[in-house]
């Protein structure tokens, strides 16, 4: 198993010199990373402190809508499950992607960017519901699982392919991805960080985009339990309009208004 993992990763760095550059990058920022100013400890009593539930807001907010993104993924877990339990490994879970279907099916977003595709869950999500609200465009930034064989074949294996009209992938990871997405884009309506779980990681991105948001975007993050990014960001910067949530076993940060 061990001599396969390292043919196929021997195969992903010859294809593209650049995407060496992306792994050792990768690779780097794990082990140099720069350290959370919380201890685990008193990042998760700040989270447990400031977050709610998320399912009773989103009700209140619209609870038919609501209803709606559960049956989609009830829907579409099952069909989910079927593929994804035909392949040879274990690729990515499904995250929030429940919440993202309302979210973008509530705003209407011209341009959403996402980080992290893997299998397809979020991203089907997203698709689906700029289709049912004829309008959207989605720009996807991920990066190859490298150590099975041909991996660029498995990235947004979910996703239908009616929906992939509206859809652009970028395959060399956030720090030469994001770049590119944001020469194409004007601005970002909607922007969802589930790539790179790392400190360092997530700085790069906030920096990146930041030229393409503004007072009505909204910025979402997931786990944001990891390490203390999300806490040092809001109150770095003095921003106000965040919220955290409890959602699925796990946190995820706000920045922006949800409704």
């Amino acid at each position: 198993m061990q001599k396969t993992n390292l043919i196929n990763v021997a195969r992903f760095v010859v294809k593209s010199p650049k995407r060496a550059l992306e792994l050792f990058h990768k690779v780097r920022e794990r082990i140099f990373d720069r350290a959370s100013t919380l201890k685990k400890e008193e990042l998760h009593k700040w989270l447990k402190e400031n977050a709610a539930d998320l399912e009773p807001h989103l009700i209140k907010i619209d609870s038919q809508l609501w209803e709606e993104a559960k049956k989609f993924h009830e829907d579409f877990k099952h069909k989910a499950a079927g593929k994804l339990e035909k392949l040879p490994f274990k690729l990515g879970g499904g995250g929030h992607y429940p919440l993202l279907y309302f979210l973008v099916r509530r705003l209407k977003p011209s341009v959403v960017v996402e980080t992290g595709v893997s299998s397809g869950f979020s991203t089907q999500a997203i698709l689906k519901a700029m289709q049912i609200n004829g309008s959207g465009k989605l720009y996807s930034s991920d990066f190859p699982l490298f150590r099975i064989k041909d991996p660029e074949k498995y990235i947004g294996i979910l996703v239908d392919e009616d929906l992939k009209k509206d859809w652009k992938l970028f395959i060399e990871g956030d720090r030469i991805s994001l770049p590119k997405i944001c020469n194409q884009v004007d601005h970002i309506d909607i922007f969802h960080y589930d790539s790179d779980k790392s400190y360092k990681g997530r700085e790069f991105a906030l920096k990146t985009i930041s030229s393409k948001t503004n007072k009505d975007s909204l910025i979402i993050f997931d786990d944001i339990h990891n390490n203390s990014h999300f806490y040092d960001y809001v109150r770095t910067n003095n921003i106000t309009n965040y919220k955290v949530f409890f959602f699925i076993n796990k946190y995820v940060g706000f920045i922006g208004e949800l409704g």
